[in-house]
This record gives structure tokens, sequence and C-alpha cells, in this order.
């Protein structure tokens, strides 16, 4: 599932390519994937123009110039790509929306996503739930050091609650975990004050890496994007079972923590 560092790399590019420009056409192949009948959701987009992309959490927001809102969530396994008919992948799509002449956006794999269109209200209520960026202004060590402060179970679950930190998911926590050292499994009521700034700081420091390599991604975003899926090689432990651990040469374990697998290396993470 694309998190905080594939979606942030979605905004910045699309942000590059489509701002401006009026929606000319929107194919849509899949009616479950919004919010709205086809119909009505294919006549409020003809004619707009995205304005602004935010990004909050998992989740982008395209700022229509009418004040609307489309909201995408990808989730698993969905993706972008952003080209001309010519070059469009072969892949199924759920919905395309063509800006200016033949730039179009196709969204792939929302078979458990979403693009819905809403009201500012109605995306702000939408997302009203979820903690605060990572990487946000409103987020410093002490920030951090109370919202764990806050919470029992394991480091992993923490993470990826969207609900205490928004935007990390189940690769990016194993990722964090191996960089602080200590295991995914670990419980949080246990961390040191030493050890829980040791999570802040490397949490900063892998997600700033992946999102400046790319993310995690399996496709380009344009025919021409070399940045995209470029953090699919800097991954130390997530999906790496079986291989040696770059920091002390044991194996990486994969393992299962409340449903979802985790990826570590024994030798030098420690288990609180």
């Amino acid at each position: 599932m694309p998190e905080l560092p594939e979606m942030e790399n979605y905004r910045i590019q699309l942000s590059k390519h489509i701002l401006d420009l009026k929606i000319s056409n929107v194919v849509v192949n899949r009616e479950k994937s919004l919010n709205l009948p086809q119909g009505s959701f294919i006549e409020e987009l003809l004619g707009r123009q995205v304005i602004f992309i935010e990004r909050r959490a998992k989740h982008l927001l395209f700022h229509l110039d009418n004040g609307r809102r489309l909201l995408l969530h990808l989730m698993l396994g969905g993706l972008l790509y952003l080209g001309s008919g010519e070059d469009r992948p072969e892949r199924n799509t759920q919905v395309e929306i063509t800006f200016g002449d033949d730039l179009t956006l196709y969204f792939i794999g929302l078979r458990l996503g979403y693009l819905h269109l809403l009201s500012a209200k109605e995306a702000e209520e939408a997302l009203s739930h979820l903690g605060p960026e990572p990487l946000g202004r409103k987020m410093n060590e002490a920030v951090f050091a109370e919202l764990l402060r806050k919470r029992r179970g394991s480091l992993k679950t923490v993470l990826v609650n969207q609900e205490v930190i928004a935007g990390i998911g189940n690769c990016y926590a194993d990722e964090i975990a191996f960089a602080a050292g200590i295991r995914p499994s670990a419980k949080v009521q246990n961390l040191s004050e030493t050890e829980i700034s040791a999570v802040y700081k490397a949490m900063l420091e892998v997600l700033t890496e992946m999102t400046e390599a790319g993310g995690y991604m399996e496709l380009p975003l344009t025919k021409n994007d070399t940045l995209t899926g470029g953090a699919n090689e800097l991954c130390r432990v997530y999906d790496r079972e079986g291989e040696n651990c770059p920091r002390c040469g044991d194996a990486i374990v994969k393992t299962e923590l409340n449903g979802r697998k985790v990826f570590y290396s024994p030798g030098c993470q420690d288990d609180r």
C-alpha cells in the first residue's frame, strides 16, 4: 500500500504537470470507486481545473477551481500513471481523467481504493481522524514522545496507527524500527527516553530518504520518470527475508504481528 513517501512523490510530480489545465474528458470504468453516480461525477469534473495538490497522510487532495476536492486513497495495489493514449500502461484502469488535449491521469488498481468528489468541509471531515504528519511543522521530538507515552502495545502497531501519526504503513514502520535498532514488536511503554528519541530521529531520516528517492513503487508515474520506485533498493529489512542484515550480517527474519508482516534483524534490533 502506498505510504507517505509514495504519495508525496506523486504530489510533487503531478503538481509539475496538471495544474491549471482544463479537464477535457473523464472515463469511469468502475463506478464503485466513486462516491457519486458516474454521470454526476463526470459532469462536475468536465471543464474544471486542478489548482493545487495536497497530501494528507496516505491521501491526495486535488483542489479544484470551484472549491471542491477530489480525495484519493489508493489503498492496497493502487497506482497512478500520467501520459498520453499512446504510452498508457497495459493495466486495467478504474478512472481516467484527461487534462488539456492528451494528458491523461490513469487511476489503476482502485479495487479497494477510491476517488471521491467532496466539498471542502466534507474533505476536512473525512480526514479529521488522522494524527499529525510525521514531517509536518506541528511535529517535534517532544510531541512525538508524548504521542508514544499515551499508547501501549508494539512499536509497529503504534507507528502504523493513522490516528496517532499519519502516513506510515507496514514498510516504513519496519524500516524506522531497524534504523532505531529496536524490534517492531518492542512494547512502546517499555522504551526509554533515549530509545524514543532514536525512533523519532529514525522516522525523520527514513521518511525523508525514501521520499527523496521516489518511494517504493512498481511503475513509473510518467514515460520519462526515473525517480518513482527508487526507494525499492534502499529498504534494509522490508521484504528482505533470509538476506544478510547490512548492519550485523544476521539473516533477516519475517514474522507476523497482529496480522501484519514484520521484517527485522535479530542480531542488531533490541526486543524490549
